[in-house]
């Protein structure tokens, strides 16, 4: 029983837990920055470490130390905790990802509906923060936040429901042992595995969806006014977020970590830097999206292939 405990003790705050987390934030945020730079003809990541790969911490650490700035007519609670709330939202739900089997840390039926929230979550924190910080490029920041929402929101929760259905089960553990027993779903839902990738970077507030933080347009949006251990947090955020945004490709449609030979966690990883790949790709092959452009899109193109999906899941259930 003891020995139990402490195996379960060193999960959490080991591996797969916090420091594994941590560690994988900053390689994903290094070899998406690496991949970019590759397609866009530059070096990325270079000097700190082999071949770069320790810059993301680097520049975490050089954040943190850094002077924090309020802004004497923000409201400064709400303003503080804002960063604190993003990393913990974004941190949370990674503990419901398979990463060493078919069943995560914290595993039940229904813990699906409860990412889905707490994405959204997330999402309007950034609204929040935008809203706390009263400066004019952070309120326009913040309103193309809520917009934005309008457009990915309902065909990405559509999607994640797809596998559920399939599935028999609205845990993400469970959708996993499923897919070791026969087919990922990407082989049978392939419209909305490409749907979801579309929503996942809308979420994401990545290029070409990056209309919230667009730095042409109104400097760095919703981001503007936040500075030093609030920026350094939100920016460790945005790494988990990624790596919760690819970690649900590889669970909702790619098997998780089970389906081949090589140890669990590794192919976990394979097809987690896979994911990141089509992420990273999408980023850097497209240009911005307006506002307008963007939910036109959304409400007459994705959210009808969704719809599209469940229906074709339907049927084939029948």
């Amino acid at each position: 029983m003891v020995q139990r405990e402490l195996m379960a003790i060193l999960e959490v705050f080991f591996f797969p837990g916090f420091l594994f987390l941590f560690s994988l934030a900053f390689f994903i945020e290094w070899f998406d920055r690496k991949l970019v730079a590759k397609f866009q003809n530059r070096y990325g990541p270079l000097y700190v470490g082999p071949k770069g790969i320790l810059q993301p911490i680097a520049d975490f650490l050089k954040l943190l130390s850094k002077e924090d700035i309020t802004p004497a007519m923000a409201d400064k609670v709400p303003f503080a905790l804002i960063p604190l709330l993003m990393l913990t939202f974004s941190m949370t739900p990674l503990f419901c990802i398979p990463i060493t089997g078919s069943s995560a840390l914290i595993s039940f039926e229904g813990d699906l509906i409860v990412v889905m929230f707490i994405m959204t979550l997330t999402a309007l924190l950034s609204f929040l923060g935008a809203w706390v910080s009263t400066n004019r490029f952070s309120t326009i920041g913040g309103v193309r936040t809520g917009l934005q929402m309008f457009g990915y929101e309902v065909p990405l929760n559509i999607v994640m429901i797809g596998p559920a259905i399939g599935a028999g089960s609205l845990s993400i553990s469970g959708i996993v042992e499923w897919q070791s027993r026969g087919v990922w779903f990407i082989m049978t839902q392939i419209l909305g595995f490409a749907v979801f990738s579309l929503c996942l970077l809308a979420h994401l507030q990545r290029v070409p969806f990056d209309i919230p933080e667009a730095e042409t347009e109104i400097v760095a949006g919703w981001l503007v006014e936040f500075s030093g251990k609030k920026l350094a947090l939100i920016r460790l955020a945005k790494n988990f977020e990624l790596v919760l945004a690819a970690s649900l490709m590889v669970s909702l449609y790619l098997g998780g970590p089970t389906g081949t030979l090589l140890p669990n966690p590794l192919t976990f990883l394979i097809k987690l830097v896979f994911c990141t790949f089509i992420l990273s790709n999408l980023r850097a092959l497209f240009a911005r999206y307006r506002i307008d452009q963007f939910l036109a899109a959304a409400w007459k193109y994705l959210i009808p292939l969704a719809l599209l999906q469940i229906s074709l899941v339907e049927v084939s259930l029948w």
